[in-house]
């Protein structure tokens, strides 16, 4: 699969405990990512954020929380990430969906530097 020099970025700020259909949503947005063949997905986890309801959430031991920040990132090419973005507005109840161009400078599923498919 080849991404264009060119691409966008979406962007899909949630919390952990979302849910779609009863599984996490960041799982099912990126099993859709998957089936809509976009280049791939990736879910980060934050240690600490907040959002339109400036309710604080945080990984600190003392305030230990339930909901933790996520980001999921994807980036392809700018018509399927158009044609995908109706699909995730279905699932999105709440958090935030940004979109920015990148230009894409390496993408491969090749050997790794020390020789190993990645």
């Amino acid at each position: 699969m080849q991404i264009p020099t060119d691409a966008v970025l979406l962007r899909i700020f949630l919390g952990e405990s979302d849910r779609w259909e009863h599984v996490p949503l960041y799982e099912a947005i990126v099993m859709a990512a998957r089936a809509a063949h976009l280049a791939g997905a990736t879910v980060l986890r934050g240690q600490m954020g907040f959002g339109q309801s400036s309710r604080l959430h945080t990984a600190k031991i003392l305030r230990l929380s339930t909901d933790m920040p996520l980001v999921i990132e994807i980036v392809d090419s700018e018509e399927k990430i158009n044609a995908f973005l109706p699909r995730l507005e279905a699932m999105m109840g709440g958090g935030l969906v940004t979109l920015e161009k990148v230009r894409v400078l390496h993408y491969s599923g090749g050997k790794s530097a020390e020789g190993v498919a990645g």
